[in-house]
């Protein structure tokens, strides 16, 4: 008598569903995951892709920042340049006046100093020091003289008669006296403070 174990054979095609089953969901889960990785890897191709673009883009602007910067710094040396050139310029011109100035003040105060019957025949000029020959035709024109040129503050104090030399004048009977005095001219600023200096102070 033969006996057949049904049982085992169902048993086999019971088992092979639940393994194919299995098999799917492995594959799907790996196809998945493929299209996650794939997805991700494609977000992160797109995001970096986009950052590049930006940091390219603020690399560019950065170069010409850098370029308008540049331009702007040489204009502004150029203008430095110019500012310094001027000022030697002001400088000099000023340096000129105050050169200019000294002579014509010290001539208008000679002049301002004349007394009646004196005339000046020669005026040398060395540094500061000034030396001045004329005639006249008394000493006491030129003790007028001298104290004028003292009293004006121009002139440092005391100035010095080097030389006096008299001649006789026919006719009219007179004389005639050559002179020679030497002088220290001093600035406008020095002859204001040599004044307030000697000023008397109130209440002394």
């Amino acid at each position: 008598m033969i006996r057949i174990n049904l049982l085992t054979v169902e048993r086999a095609h019971t088992k092979k569903p639940i393994a194919l089953q299995i098999g799917q969901k492995l594959t799907i889960a790996c196809s998945l995951l493929l299209i996650l990785s794939a997805l991700f890897i494609g977000w992160r191709y797109w995001t970096v892709s986009r950052e590049s673009v930006a940091l390219d883009s603020e690399i560019a602007r950065a170069q010409d920042e850098t370029t308008r910067l540049h331009a702007i710094i040489a204009q502004v040396q150029q203008f430095e340049q110019r500012k310094a050139q001027l000022q030697q310029r002001v400088l000099l011109i000023e340096q000129l006046r105050s050169g200019q100035a000294g002579p014509v003040h010290m001539l208008d105060q000679i002049s301002r100093a004349l007394p009646p019957m004196l005339w000046l025949t020669e005026l040398k000029q060395t540094g500061s020091e000034i030396v001045i020959d004329g005639n006249c035709t008394a000493l006491t024109g030129l003790s007028d003289f001298v104290a004028n040129l003292e009293a004006s503050g121009y002139f440092k104090r005391s100035i010095e008669i080097v030389s006096t030399t008299t001649e006789a004048l026919v006719p009219p009977p007179g004389e005639l006296i050559k002179f020679s005095i030497k002088a220290q001219f001093q600035p406008m600023a020095d002859a204001k403070a040599a004044s307030l200096a000697a000023r008397p102070k109130a209440g002394g």
